[in-house]
């Protein structure tokens, strides 16, 4: 009797376990990929449990959810080969890849972004193109597909842009565009680009500097124009207000030289700079309201290890930042629509704050090192779908 009793509250307890598994998504979603890159999480902070999905053996890179939350966007890659993107329901099924391009062999995809209407999928597409030597030279263009079009369009065109980002309202894209130059004093100084170089032609062994400026085109492709010009330095990691008014970005003078910046969405805007001395800056996303910006960085302020710190929109940041949570080896940090909630990496698990009541959830079985991604705020339950 004893073994028997034992066995069905044995059975009980895993068929609780399976339905909590395969029960439906409530809400809010918080999902990452894991260290392995094995499969995706998907931790619903209502219910307070959590769904893995796997699409085979390749590498699995989550991009984020569709518009309404019914979908989650990631690519998968066996790590030679450029990856290619997919969606999937959230339990897996309906499994769709975005992208076909017959013009060429070798091609893939990378930072796949859906527009906030479901209009269009923007991504940075990765194309090898032969040369006339039998080399193959790798090319990078921002595109996008269309839900009935899965043949890519370009909205760029030199071939070395990366990181498209939409508006909050869909009409805009940032990206950043790629020149090569001539270093001055050396590879690695912070100086004027040097105008000429002997007989006025770099030479094969002429190390050559790529540095990054931010642009901005319309999502019908009928406006376009550069946002950012330095001299020297490199711009990365836009990253739009959630009112839509302001892009702030880093920017590295040199290599490991990162400064906070901000410009205005307007043609012939003047960015405004927000920090001066040097720091890590790993991640930054903006506060619900757009007040500030708050970001991942590693010594600042006399501190070395990587924290949160809040960086205001005014003054300077290297006096002025004052540090938002005291979590350890903290990156990635994202807020959800409402505002409710930040999801970080701490020390590399997934972890989610609750701003009300100022509570920690902790998936340690969730480790890794990428970014965690929300459900919109137009997701209203797995059920809905």
């Amino acid at each position: 009797m004893i073994r028997l009793a034992l066995l069905i509250l044995f059975l009980l307890l895993n068929g609780v376990a399976l339905r909590a598994q395969d029960a439906l998504l409530v809400g809010p979603l918080v999902a990452a990929t894991t260290a392995q890159q094995d499969r995706i999480v998907i931790y619903d902070l209502g219910a307070e449990t959590q769904r893995s999905l796997s699409f085979g053996d390749e590498w699995h890179a989550l991009w984020g959810f569709s518009p309404d939350g019914c979908r989650i966007l990631y690519t998968l890659s066996d790590g030679i080969a450029p990856a290619r993107v997919y969606s999937a329901r959230l339990d897996g099924s309906d499994e769709r890849e975005h992208v076909q391009y017959a013009e060429l062999p070798e091609w893939g995809v990378w930072e796949p972004q859906w527009s906030p209407d479901g209009s269009r999928i923007a991504f940075t597409m990765m194309r090898n193109q032969p040369q006339g030597d039998g080399t193959r030279k790798r090319e990078y263009h921002i595109g996008f597909v269309t839900p009935e079009d899965s043949q890519p369009h370009f909205y760029s065109v030199t071939g070395r842009e990366h990181s498209p980002q939409w508006s909050p309202d869909g009409q805009w894209l940032a990206y950043l565009s790629y020149n090569e130059r001539v270093p001055g004093e050396g590879p690695y100084a912070t100086a004027a680009p040097t105008p000429t170089v002997p007989e006025g032609q770099p030479t094969p062994d002429t190390p050559l500097l790529s540095e990054g400026d931010l642009w901005v085109v319309s999502a019908d492709a009928q406006t376009k124009y550069q946002l950012t010009n330095f001299t020297t330095g490199s711009v990365r990691e836009p990253r739009w207000s959630p009112d839509g008014e302001l892009i702030s970005f880093i920017l590295s003078p040199s290599p490991v030289n990162d400064q906070f910046w901000m410009i205005a969405r307007s043609q012939g805007a003047i960015a405004t700079q927000l920090s001066y001395q040097w720091s890590l800056i790993l991640d930054t996303t903006w506060l619900p309201d757009s007040s500030a910006i708050l970001a991942a960085v590693r010594d600042f302020h006399e501190t070395s290890e990587n924290k949160l710190w809040l960086i205001p929109l005014v003054g300077n940041a290297d006096a002025d930042a004052t540090l938002y949570l005291d979590t350890p080896f903290a990156d990635y940090p994202r807020f959800s629509p409402d505002g409710r909630w930040l999801a970080l990496r701490s020390a590399y698990t997934l972890a989610v704050f609750d701003t009300q009541y100022r509570t920690w959830t902790r998936l340690d079985d969730v480790v890794g090192n990428t970014p965690p991604y929300w459900s919109p705020a137009g997701f209203r339950g797995e059920a809905a779908c």
